[in-house]
This record gives C-alpha cells, sequence and structure tokens, in this order.
C-alpha cells in the first residue's frame, strides 16, 4: 500500500449506498488504487465490477485511471454489490472535488446521486416486510 505523503494533493470523498459506506483517499498521479489494502482489481474480480468501477472515468475521457490516479478505499458495510455502489459514489464525488467542470458531466450521468434505495422493516404481525400470513375467511 502506497504511503501518504503530500497532502495537499489529497482529495477525500464519501460514497453511500444502502448501508455500505465508501471512503476515497485520492491523489492525482500514477499509481495503484487499493480497496481495504488490496488491489481493486483483486478485490472485484468480475469483470463487469471492473467496468463498474471504472465507469465515472471513462464517462470524463480518463481511459486508464491508474494512470492519473492513486489512493486508497476504505468500504465497510452490506454487500459486495453494495459496497461497489458506494465506491462508485464516493469516486465521483471526489472526481468532482478534483475538478469542478467533472461535476456537471457526473450529475449529469447520475453518479453525484446516491441511489436512496433500502430494505424495508419487517412489520410486526408479518412474515416479512409485506408478506402476510394466510388469510381464511371461515
Amino acid at each position: 500500500m502506497p504511503s501518504i505523503d503530500s497532502k495537499e494533493n489529497l482529495i477525500i470523498a464519501t460514497g453511500r449506498r444502502k448501508t455500505s459506506t465508501a471512503r476515497v483517499f485520492l491523489y492525482p498521479e500514477k499509481g495503484d488504487i487499493f480497496v481495504n489494502d488490496i488491489k481493486i482489481d483483486d478485490y472485484y474480480t468480475k469483470e463487469i465490477d471492473r467496468l463498474s468501477w471504472k465507469k465515472p472515468f471513462h464517462t470524463l475521457g480518463i481511459p486508464h485511471p491508474l494512470m492519473q490516479f492513486r489512493g486508497t478505499i476504505k468500504v465497510e458495510g452490506s454487500g459486495r454489490s453494495s459496497q461497489l455502489g458506494a465506491v462508485v459514489h464516493a469516486l465521483s464525488r471526489a472526481l468532482a472535488k478534483y475538478n469542478e467542470e467533472y461535476r456537471k458531466i457526473l450529475r449529469r450521468n447520475g453518479f453525484m446521486t446516491r441511489d436512496p434505495r433500502m430494505v424495508e422493516r419487517k412489520k410486526y404481525y408479518l412474515r416479512k416486510a409485506r408478506k402476510a400470513p394466510q388469510y381464511s375467511k371461515r
């Protein structure tokens, strides 16, 4: 994992999805991006996941994010898919901080909006959030 040496270039952002929270510490220099001390391509092994975290960069015309940025991402809570959503949200916010012109492009493509969908709570007398016990008329 790279050491933190130049704090003036550090970009910090937070992203969320369901109960996942991702904190991004990004530097505008060539290097690797680590998620929970594991290289991001090793953390997200599926090709669709790799494309998902690179999508904000590709939208901005940055074909190879690791050639321009290095950093660490701390992510916790929920499952891998929700964590990926939180990472994408946090990376988008970090890129918007890096260059204010990126904010409009990312907003237009939906990367700056937090997904508000959460798990609905279970209600008493119901089996799940909405599933009711079988009704018997007689």
